[in-house]
């Protein structure tokens, strides 16, 4: 079979053998492909660059429509240097990688989505809040996994204006008029609603127009956790890992409080 080449995203490795590995890669042109990669484990090989973690790359091959392809080369790579260096960025692009890995089939194209995901990394790696990132991902890509919301419109009127809840009964959101439909909606809080509805379309270069506070966020990571648990009903261990990843941030940063404490004294 003749050569092909992509741009993809490295979304995991796995070492196979002494010097071989396993490289599963978004690619743009043929969807999810889980690549073999003969001899890349060897010293100075030099593919090892292009198949590391939070990296892109065109990356060149044999693409096969079944069973495994197989990697020969790489060219124009390009990490995401920040997010490499950084526990925490790296722990919310891990998980990005991990929803979109179980948004859609292997083999599936999928252009849109893999542009989606790499403009995600990229906004993170530039420094941009991850957790707002991390959130409008899972809000727009709820319809790969064919969970679809109209975020715009009350589900009973079609009102596109004013205060909303949402309703599990009506499979959207209600107005004001009408919450009384559903008596068990989801617990009123009308500016993480609103929040909700921006996020369902809004284009990541706007993001620096919000400042959410850390209880609205938390509220926001409330609902959101309660939409995936009620229609995608994944678990994924890199979701775990961002949940936690608050308690140890606090933890890796009292020692430089009281040191400083101390001095001070």
């Amino acid at each position: 079979m003749a050569l092909a080449e992509s741009k993809g995203l490295i979304l995991f490795t796995k070492n196979h053998r002494e010097n071989d590995m396993l490289v599963k890669i978004f690619t743009e042109s043929a969807g999810k492909q889980m690549f073999y990669a003969k001899g890349i484990q060897r010293k100075n090989q030099p593919l090892k660059a292009a198949v590391q973690p939070f990296t892109q790359a065109v990356y060149i091959g044999t693409f096969n429509s079944e069973d495994l392809s197989f990697l020969n080369s790489a060219k124009d790579i390009q990490p995401f240097l920040n997010i490499q260096q950084d526990i925490f960025l790296a722990g919310y692009a891990t998980y990005l990688l991990n929803l979109a890995d179980a948004a859609i089939e292997d083999r599936v194209y999928d252009p849109n989505l893999y542009h989606f995901l790499t403009q995600s990394l990229l906004f993170i790696d530039q420094g941009y809040d991850a957790e707002i990132i991390t959130n409008i991902f899972e809000i727009q890509i709820l319809q790969r996994f064919g969970v679809l919301f109209d975020w715009q419109h009350c589900a009973i009127c079609g009102e596109s204006h004013g205060k909303y809840v949402y309703s599990s009964k009506y499979h959207g959101i209600l107005c004001e008029k009408h919450q009384y439909l559903d008596a068990r909606h989801y617990p009123t809080d009308y500016k993480m609603m609103q929040l909700v509805r921006i996020f369902s379309q809004i284009r990541y270069e706007q993001i620096n127009q919000l400042d959410l506070k850390p209880e609205t966020k938390q509220r926001l990571r409330q609902f959101i956790d309660f939409l995936y648990d009620e229609y995608v009903g994944i678990h994924l261990k890199s979701k775990k890992f961002i949940d936690q990843m608050k308690n140890w941030q606090d933890i890796l940063i009292k020692p430089e409080t009281n040191s400083a404490t101390e001095s001070n004294e």
